[in-house]
């Protein structure tokens, strides 16, 4: 009668063990949490800033899921192809619905700009323009 070689039964035994094992311990169910992309109400299409200029950012934020991934805000400009290394505002509450910005000196005037509101998601504005301020 045939035996198999004792390195054998103890690697079947041990597979065996290590899988019950393994079926034992707690599955640990992940956390649901929804992505909120709240649209961008104003900058519009039709808006011009001006560099230097004080202005509000708004949203639609009338309806939040119940578990917001990342309710911390940030906005950054965004020209053409590119958006800015630095936010204009950050650390505000998303469901705000709103946050004031500065538009930085040194922001090169264009029609390509839009803002762009990170939270869970980016969303991005309509483009809008940015002049430059005027010269006194």
């Amino acid at each position: 009668m045939f035996a198999p070689p004792r390195p054998l039964i103890f690697l079947a035994f041990l597979a065996t063990f290590l899988l019950s094992f393994a079926s034992a311990l707690p599955v640990v169910s992940p956390v649901t949490r929804d992505v909120w992309a709240p649209p961008i109400t104003s900058p519009t299409s039709t808006t011009v800033w001006t560099v230097g200029g004080n202005y509000t950012v708004t949203w639609d934020a009338s309806h939040p899921p119940s578990q917001i991934t990342n309710p911390e805000g940030k906005v950054y400009l965004r020209k053409g192809n590119a958006t800015q290394a630095n936010p204009i505002a950050q650390g505000f509450q998303l469901s705000a619905g709103q946050v004031s910005v500065t538009v930085p000196s040194g922001t090169e005037p264009g029609d390509d700009w839009r803002v762009v509101l990170f939270g869970d998601s980016g969303n991005w504005s309509p483009v809008f323009t940015i002049i430059a301020a005027a010269s006194s």
